[in-house]
């Protein structure tokens, strides 16, 4: 037993007797990284304590959706204050309508939004709708690519580039796998034999244009425009899932950053604002194949929770993210304005950033940046870091970084997809991360999960992480 951690030890023992694996979800039962998980009974800005009262610097974040860090006041005003209101209606409500006006004006590729309860449903529905709209249904994802456990996604790869999926869990039937193909991340060939082999057969492609879902590799120059031409070119459509990079790499997400228009945008974590949620959208000729208006059934008990969407409107609102007046009205974006308390942009710029003033000038000397600024400021602050002590301890590290996700493959080559990252030395970060969570510095459990940083981490919050990094690396 952890002599630091003798009451998160007693309830995972008690948890074991009445929740499978004594999780509510696999990864935070660290079988990654060996030993117990702590429970947490309390967060705050970029921390979080566990019930023996130890406290971590958190590069978890909820798992992404904290980018402005855990109990935001602002975030728990708005939701005390819905509440008062009532928690759950069943019947339409004014904040959901806000959202999705919010949405449509942000994200490059969504004309309409339908709202969900989790990315999972949210991935789940796109390909139904993909599926629907384009009467076909073979669809393509890559290794690595995480988007939910519906059971066409449970899917790893088979023997060669052409074989149809193998299902990836039990209970998954092969009937349902075999119309999912799975192909390597970043690479063109495979998908050319791909469409040519399902020649008018292939729905849609579904990626993360970001992977954060086995560690963090980023698209090389020209891919994403490569899917973007090759579903053009097939009559496919193309789904970005953005659950985690939706609103966390830039105000219109991955597809912003990257000037990438996909038909289908799958939202969650940041859009919710710690609460359940998730979020799919696109152009609305295929938006309106959904029920009530089309024929492709989907529907949500909890969709558009009234909770969900006041936390979510005052984070984005927080976030310094408002309404767009070149894609809804004038007097839509002053409604907006004014639930985000953020004032609209006399110059139509399509985001104007509340100005954030950095308690470091190491960081930002006497300067105003805004919250996207400064989060690229400090993941760059730490990549180079980390990069500068893991030489020093003649460590292999690959740190890999887009924005605010990162991830340090203890590895020596490049990592652009999951047969890369699979040659890491996950012994080694085992030894790593329980050195870390000793010094107090919680990472991902697991060398193949993303870490995030958010506006309240500080400078000296990355000075501490590294300070620690650099003993324990020496010890590899």
């Amino acid at each position: 037993m952890n002599s630091k951690r003798i009451q998160s030890e007693k309830l995972f023992a008690e948890a074991l007797n009445y929740i499978p694996g004594g999780v509510n979800s696999p990864v935070r039962a660290f079988r990654a990284v060996g030993g117990n998980p702590f429970f947490v009974n309390k967060a705050a800005g970029c921390r979080v304590w566990d019930v023996d009262g130890n406290e971590y610097i958190d590069y978890v974040g909820t798992w992404g959706p904290a980018i402005l860090g855990h109990a935001h006041p602002k975030i728990i005003a708005a939701v005390k204050d819905a509440a008062d209101r009532g928690t759950s209606f069943g019947i339409p409500n004014p904040a959901e309508v806000t959202m999705a006006k919010l949405i449509c004006s942000l994200v490059p590729s969504v004309q309409k939004v339908r709202m969900t309860n989790s990315g999972t449903e949210a991935c789940m529905s796109a390909i139904r709708l993909a599926r629907g709209f384009t009467k076909r249904d073979k669809i393509i994802k890559f290794d690595g690519c995480y988007h939910g456990h519906a059971d066409c996604l449970l899917v790893k790869a088979g023997s060669g580039a052409l074989t149809f999926g193998n299902p990836d869990s039990a209970g998954v039937p092969a009937d349902f796998a075999k119309h999912t193909v799975v192909l390597p991340y970043n690479e063109t060939e495979p998908l050319k034999a791909a469409f040519a082999a399902n020649k008018n057969e292939i729905a849609c492609i579904i990626v993360e244009p970001v992977a954060g879902n086995a560690g963090l590799f980023v698209p090389k120059p020209g891919w994403l425009e490569f899917l973007r031409e090759i579903t053009q070119a097939n009559g496919a459509l193309l789904i970005f899932d953005e659950v985690m990079t939706g609103f966390r790499l830039a105000p219109g997400g991955a597809q912003e950053r990257f000037g990438i228009t996909p038909d289908l945008t799958c939202l969650g974590k940041i859009i919710g604002g710690g609460l359940p949620v998730g979020a799919f959208g696109g152009r609305a000729d295929i938006m309106d194949y959904l029920a009530p208006v089309g024929p492709v059934y989907q529907a949500g008990t909890l969709s558009g929770n009234p909770l969900a969407m006041a936390a979510g409107i005052a984070a984005l609102g927080e976030l310094g993210i408002q309404a767009s007046p070149k894609r809804i009205s004038k007097k839509d974006t002053m409604a907006i304005a004014k639930l985000t308390g953020v004032k609209p942009s006399k110059f139509g710029n399509r985001t104007q950033a509340l100005p954030y003033v950095h308690p470091s000038d190491k960081v930002a000397p006497a300067a105003k940046v805004s919250a996207y600024d400064r989060l690229e400021q400090l993941g760059a602050l730490l990549e180079t870091a980390m990069q500068d002590v893991a030489k020093l301890a003649n460590v292999p590290v690959v740190f890999n970084r887009c924005g605010s996700m990162f991830c340090a493959y203890f590895i020596s080559e490049s990592v652009w997809n999951l047969a890369d990252a699979m040659k890491s030395d996950r012994e080694r970060f085992k030894r790593f991360f329980h050195g870390m969570v000793d010094a107090g510095v919680y990472l991902a459990p697991s060398q193949f999960e993303a870490g995030f940083l958010s506006t309240a981490h500080s400078e000296a919050d990355i000075e501490k992480t590294v300070s620690s990094a650099a003993k324990i690396l020496k010890t590899l």
